[in-house]
């Protein structure tokens, strides 16, 4: 009706009568783009892939509400007891239940089920109830039974596989349980477990689809800043992205070794790799910040990735600053940079903006997969975390093998994360004697 000329929408609302004018906006069948309609045929579970926005809490919620709801409103619907599954419990009621493409915004007047919040349940006016549960408490499935459900994020679950077996049991009632499942794609084991299900069907969008309910500068300024990039693939594009073949990390590697907050650290220091020019087009300039404890045998030591403060398309000036505020921000001892390309053009820069800055040139005299490889050993022996906020490092990292980089561009953070590893934990394991240790 969108696409159609304006006399012919006009010409078909004249025509419609009140009642059908008031249920017109909760007739999804209508609205629903095509990846949020479920597909036909004896599924037993509906994966919906999806980029940011691209109207998959809308389409899980429409979903659960027409398995619940009857032709009236006193009318059984063909499920009467639901299974509402988030990351979190809180998750589950500010975005699936009381969220702008819940549930209860989802449901006309006459058929707007009761939250109770102290039960952890909605009631229909036809005797239909859904409980609310979270991923992270797979135990609480166990003696709840349901003939239909939905599973949102799956792929954030850190007790996915646990919760996704305890689901399968509770699915039990009536003719045909099903199970609607929402998620931004992420290569993790359940979820390509699930797609692999010959029971298992599939819908996919990416996040332009739902472009009309997005704003343009959203769309504009994430595709500026992630097209090309497999965050970009997986966030907005909604693509399930396999690792790549040899990779020296991997997504699943990287999501266990993450902490909530830094431990003790002997020395900190930002390994800057220098862009060779400026402009949008440039490469970027890899600024990372790590830090670590390093008392004790060197096979005790431990790292931490604090931070990424890599700089696009800079002026040389602009990127040395964004470097010594950096040094700043994390008391660091020390900045490291390759200097092949900037020779002592690097130093000079760093010390226009402070002279007294202490500083290490480090000339690469190996290839980036060769010089990345004992990096690599020490995230396999877990000697290595990472900070929140690393995304795009950790794009990096998944496409980097011994024989090279496999992504697009330059592997910018990934060649300064390399060099502050080599400083801080590498050559001093050859040595160094390092300071006494002290708090971030």
């Amino acid at each position: 009706m969108a696409c159609a000329p304006p006399d012919t929408r006009r010409s078909l609302l004249d025509n419609l009568s009140d009642d059908s004018l008031r249920a017109l906006p909760y007739l999804f069948e209508f609205w629903a783009l095509a990846h949020q309609l479920p597909p036909e045929g004896d599924w037993r579970a509906w994966v919906i892939l999806g980029g940011r926005g691209a109207g998959k809490t809308r389409a899980g919620a429409e979903w659960l509400r027409s398995q619940a709801e009857g032709a009236t409103p006193m009318a059984s619907g063909r499920a009467e007891r639901l299974a509402l599954i988030g990351e979190t419990y809180d998750q589950v009621r500010d975005v699936m239940i009381q969220g702008d493409s819940g549930i209860l915004a989802c449901a006309p007047p006459d058929r707007r089920p009761a939250w109770k919040a102290s039960e952890r349940k909605l009631f229909w006016a036809n005797g239909a109830m859904a409980q609310a549960f979270s991923a992270s408490d797979p135990e609480a499935l166990r003696g709840p039974q349901f003939d239909a459900a939905w599973a949102d994020e799956l792929a954030k679950w850190k007790k996915g596989v646990a919760c996704w077996d305890m689901l399968q049991f509770a699915l039990r009632l009536g003719p045909h349980p099903q199970v609607c499942v929402t998620t931004t794609p992420r290569n993790t084991p359940l979820l390509c477990r699930i797609l692999a299900l010959p029971s298992t069907v599939q819908t996919h969008a990416a996040t332009e689809a739902n472009r009309a309910n997005l704003a343009p500068s959203f769309i504009a300024e994430m595709r500026a800043r992630y097209a090309g990039s497999r965050l970009g693939r997986q966030e907005l594009d909604g693509l399930l992205l396999e690792d790549v073949e040899g990779a020296l990390w991997t997504v699943n590697q990287l999501d266990r070794l993450r902490v909530d907050s830094a431990p003790q650290m002997s020395r900190v220091v930002v390994a800057v790799d220098p862009a060779v020019s400026a402009g949008k087009s440039s490469d970027a300039c890899g600024i990372i910040v790590v830090g670590a404890q390093t008392e004790g045998p060197p096979q005790s030591w431990r790292a931490c990735v604090l931070a990424d403060r890599t700089v696009q398309g800079a002026q040389p000036l602009a990127w040395a600053r964004a470097a010594i505020k950096a040094r700043d921000d994390f008391a660091a001892d020390r900045l490291v940079a390759e200097v092949n390309q900037g020779g002592a053009l690097v130093e000079n820069l760093l010390r226009q903006v402070d002279p007294m800055v202490p500083f290490r040139a480090l000339h690469a005299a190996r290839g980036k997969g060769a010089r990345a490889e004992p990096v690599a050993a020490l995230y396999e022996q877990g000697r290595v975390s990472h900070m929140a906020g690393l995304s795009r490092l950790e794009d990096q990292m998944c496409q980097m093998t011994a024989q090279g980089y496999r992504g697009q561009g330059s592997p910018d953070r990934l060649d300064a994360l390399v060099w502050a590893l080599h400083e801080l934990m590498i050559r001093p394991a050859a040595g160094v004697r390092m300071p006494r240790a002290r708090m971030l």
